[in-house]
């Protein structure tokens, strides 16, 4: 699409924003990658199975879709049933290349229990999921505001007395080896990844041909989504019609596919937001409002470290803004905006008005396009962009109900294991 990119800088990019919901778990996905890191590297794993555990660490929580469910995890003797693990496992289950990781998130809240594995079947668990369970409750037991090697001797206490009843024994043995080291301390409370992600592990096969890419971001797509049944579908549809537009506008096949996959990503700043939020029946209140308009900001900002995204991040970060410089976070005005990047605000505004939401049904075609021939008066929307959405108002928006009506499917099926 956009030259080469790495897998590995965009699953860090979805890690630190999923963190952002709450300041209690500031950075807490990249504190457990580097802690597993740290512990499988001790152990001698092979580089694939250090950068499978690596990823499942950046990636164990996606499936915690209240604010609740991430708070709740922060216990060190948090024990759960059929919960976000699972959910986890059920969404990156849905792209392939995450085969291995998704089994590893899947287990890493299951105690080790003296070799009983408490409520599943021992020999199907994943060596990669102890050593992530253990990294989670090492990193968990970590207090901010407290001096890092100060805490290390309670930490290695809470630890030791799990051991053999939470936690493999053998991962007990090697962490309090390894922990000795104040190297190790000072790793967790910096949750820096970039030397590990310069490791040998990291360096080599994580790239993504234009194919992978798009099924990558559509995974993406369904972890912003799928937080709430009346989201579960935006994405796909937003990325449907804005593919459709860039082609009628006269794009290229690989722009028009740029182009779906910034359609993907464009509400990823929404994980910050409180799926409460995204739920709320009523109006929002001020404040609310005002968290929601963080959204299409922290989208941008997270995927600025993502090389050759720089279009894709462009296109999707961008649609909320307007062509008289009213719109948000950056006031840009239209000379600013790129076609792609206006091609995407009509997208967003069409199926927002089109689609279901909490507080009321989808418009009808009608007042659809009055609302919008409304905002090109008003200065907000492209004028030629929204004539060709008229134009070709019937087929795109048969469009944008098959391309939901696929992803409803998906979310029905994704709901109906968690009942």
């Amino acid at each position: 699409m956009n030259g080469v990119v790495s897998m590995t800088e965009l699953v860090l990019c979805l890690a630190e924003i999923a963190d952002l919901v709450n300041p209690l778990l500031s950075d807490h996905h990249k504190r457990v990658a580097g802690i597993a890191y740290n512990l499988c590297s001790e152990l001698g794993l092979p580089p694939s199975e250090q950068a499978d555990v690596t990823f499942a660490g950046m990636l164990h929580d996606v499936g915690a879709i209240s604010i609740d469910e991430r708070l709740d995890a922060l216990r060190f003797d948090f024990e759960e049933g059929y919960g976000h693990s699972e959910k986890g496992w059920a969404l990156l289950s849905t792209y392939k290349p995450f085969a291995g990781i998704a089994s590893i998130v899947r287990f890493h809240h299951t105690p080790w229990d003296y070799g009983r594995c408490s409520g599943k079947d021992c020999g199907s668990i994943p060596l990669g999921s102890h050593i992530l369970n253990l990294a989670d409750r090492i990193a968990v037991s970590v207090k901010p505001g407290m001096g890092i090697l100060e805490q290390a001797v309670e930490v290695r206490r809470k630890v030791s007395g799990a051991r053999g009843k939470t936690f493999l024994p053998e991962l007990v043995d090697v962490f309090l080896e390894i922990s000795e080291k104040e190297y190790f301390w000072l790793d967790i409370e910096s949750a820096s990844l970039e030397g590990i992600l310069k490791a040998e592990p990291f360096r080599r096969g994580y790239t993504l041909g234009d194919e992978d890419l798009l099924e990558l971001v559509k995974l993406f797509g369904r972890i912003i989504d799928f937080r709430s049944r009346f989201t579960a579908t935006h994405s796909s549809g937003v990325a449907a019609v804005a593919e459709v537009l860039a082609k009628n506008a006269g794009f290229g096949k690989e722009e028009c596919s740029m182009m779906g996959a910034a359609g993907y990503i464009h509400d990823l700043g929404k994980l910050a937001v409180p799926a409460e939020i995204l739920e709320k029946p009523s109006g929002l209140t001020k404040q609310e409002y005002s968290l929601i308009k963080t959204h299409s900001y922290f989208t941008d900002r997270v995927l600025r470290g993502v090389k050759g995204f720089e279009t894709i991040r462009e296109w999707g970060a961008l649609h909320h803004e307007r062509l008289d410089g009213k719109g948000y976070p950056f006031h840009l005005e239209a000379e600013q905006l790129s076609t792609g990047s206006r091609i995407m605000a009509v997208a967003d505004v069409f199926v927002a008005l089109t689609e279901d939401r909490p507080y009321r049904r989808g418009l009808s075609p009608e007042r659809t396009l009055k609302v919008i021939r409304e905002m090109v008066r008003s200065g907000a929307l492209d004028s030629e962009i929204v004539s060709m959405l008229d134009d070709l108002y019937h087929d795109i928006n048969d469009i944008r109900a098959h391309a939901q009506y696929a992803a409803e499917r998906e979310y029905r099926d994704f709901a109906c294991l968690f009942g």
